[in-house]
């Protein structure tokens, strides 16, 4: 369990919230192993199988406390919300910003920023930690462009210049994904970025947990009361989660691209692992999805202490935090958005 942010997070499976003198108390098999005074706190988000009493549901409309529960994957099942909670006005508040190209380039700036920023970072730590295995000069050739991106992003105006500027540093991290690759590099090789359908081993991992954390980053929107379809960067598209699109941009090189290198580097998926279909497109077997399912969600209860608010947090909780901190910028109760600058 976590308080971050006057939420309380319950990540143990096991546990059952009940309410007592004003408190939001803590099960475990019938023994009590926490408990935090309703009046400190906004949202519950729990990840746990056995639920909450009626009472504490009560308790939480009555105070107009945002109680959500989650699948221990991060699915989002449901949400009781207090009449006064204010997920309305958040979501109106959201809808007239992203109607609104001048009042959504800063969001959009910050998240690209952290996209770069991120992506600078993940090339550097393999030119400090392999310099004898990489193309030093490529790497920092590219570091050193990223670093006239970040500055070239703070002074975008319009939504064009953005997403151009977003692109073409996407296209100088790729140009050097294969560098980080650094063994098997017989079956897991990196030429460009394919989809729909990817063409080769690396392009399918990458897909898929681009998919995963798309799916984290909506569930994590939603719990705290925003629409996962109306972004501020990515164009409303029937279906598509743009604001989540929008939250993961900073997440995908410091989560996603290093988690696909650590499976490749380190083995835990090989070529045997993969095939080719009739259309050509590249998949997985089932016993390789469940493997990299089971290892995404052992890299998200793995600690980190958050950039922004220097506490520890776990991995899967990252897109949690920055949609908090996301509701309380368009509640107004922050200046700026602090993307997610990884260390």
């Amino acid at each position: 369990m976590k308080k971050l942010l006057n939420t309380l997070f319950v990540t143990t499976e096991d546990i059952y919230l009940a309410e007592e003198n004003e408190n939001v108390v803590l099960y475990r098999k019938d023994k009590k192993v926490g408990q935090f005074p309703l009046h400190i706190l906004d949202n519950i988000i729990t990840f746990a199988y056995p639920g909450a009493s009626p009472f504490l549901m009560g308790k939480c409309v009555e105070r107009g406390i945002g109680l959500t529960f989650m699948k221990p994957n991060g699915k989002l099942l449901c949400r009781v919300n207090g009449i006064s909670h204010g997920n309305v006005l958040l979501r109106k508040e959201q809808y007239r910003i992203s109607d609104d190209e001048k009042r959504a380039i800063p969001y959009a700036r910050n998240m690209i920023l952290g996209k770069i920023y991120n992506a600078r970072w993940t090339l550097g730590r393999y030119e400090r930690d392999y310099p004898m295995r990489i193309n030093i000069e490529k790497i920092n050739k590219a570091t050193q462009i990223l670093n006239q991106y970040m500055i070239d992003i703070r002074k975008a105006d319009s939504m064009i210049q953005l997403r151009g500027i977003e692109g073409n540093s996407a296209a100088e991290y790729f140009s050097c994904f294969d560098e980080m690759i650094l063994n098997q590099k017989d079956d897991f090789f990196f030429a460009n970025r394919n989809r729909r359908p990817p063409l080769d081993n690396v392009n399918a991992m990458l897909s898929f947990c681009y998919t995963l954390l798309a799916s984290d980053c909506a569930n994590a929107l939603e719990a705290v009361g925003l629409d996962a379809y109306v972004g501020f960067m990515h164009a409303d598209k029937p279906g598509r989660q743009s604001l989540a699109l929008d939250l993961m941009e900073e997440l995908r090189s410091s989560f996603a691209d290093r988690f696909v290198l650590s499976m490749i580097n380190q083995k835990q998926i090989c070529k045997k692992d993969f095939y080719k279909s009739a259309d050509g497109a590249v998949r997985f077997t089932d016993d390789a999805r469940k493997q990299i399912v089971i290892a995404w969600q052992n890299k998200k209860n793995s600690e980190i202490t958050h950039p922004y608010l220097q506490e520890k947090v776990k991995w899967g909780l990252v897109p949690y935090v920055q949609a908090l901190l996301l509701s309380r910028v368009i509640r107004g109760d922050l200046e700026e958005y602090p993307p997610f600058l990884w260390k």
